[in-house]
């Protein structure tokens, strides 16, 4: 039998999903100035207060997939061989997480594409991002090679998310052209000419 523990964290992780959908359908069809938390509760079949619950406000609930990969990333470089160097762990977990994820071309695309319009977005998401630099940092950290002074996880962390996110920017801006990831590998590799 299952635990009641591990069912009610799937059923609150399955809610969050829907959410985080419904506002991105809502957003794609209506606009992000069109959408409202009412409108996004309505649509995940959730109550406004079940909303609140689950995220402060549309910006948390659009971003929160992004956000979900971006924690998956960390695991990801805390999961690499020990013997690793920072940045080869950085760049071989951003490797397997493309490989992993379904299709993100659009779901990527129309966050990038809304946070570049919105302020308000783009402050969220850089907000996010910060956030997760620390977490990044200090699997950085645990890494073998040139990060034992202590601003230099920090730095290399900062530097590689802003280089995901400069790279997204690329991609949406030369029209999806390229895969996402041709244009992650070519200013990681740029990058990485610092750090290795």
């Amino acid at each position: 039998m299952e635990s009641p523990v591990g069912l009610r964290e799937r059923k609150k992780a399955a809610t969050r999903q829907a959410v985080h959908e419904a506002t991105l359908r809502l957003t794609v069809e209506h606009g992000f100035d069109h959408v409202t938390v009412e409108a996004v509760a309505d649509a995940a079949g959730i109550s406004r207060r079940t909303f609140s619950n689950y995220f402060t406000n549309k910006e948390d609930a659009l971003l929160y997939g992004e956000e979900q990969h971006i924690r998956a990333l960390v695991q990801s470089v805390r999961d690499r061989p020990a013997e690793e160097s920072a940045w080869t762990a950085l760049r071989a977990a951003v490797a397997q997480f493309a490989e992993h994820m379904s299709p993100p071309e659009r779901e990527w695309a129309v966050r990038t594409r809304l946070a570049m319009r919105h302020p308000s977005l783009l402050a969220r998401q850089l907000a996010n991002h910060a956030a997760l630099e620390r977490d990044l940092a200090d699997a950085v950290a645990l890494r073998t090679g040139p990060t034992d002074t202590p601003p230099r996880p920090l730095v290399m962390a900062a530097a590689f998310l802003a280089s995901v996110r400069i790279a997204m920017r690329i991609w949406i801006e030369e029209d999806e052209t390229r895969g996402p990831g041709a244009v992650m590998d070519e200013i990681l590799d740029e990058m990485g000419q610092r750090f290795t």
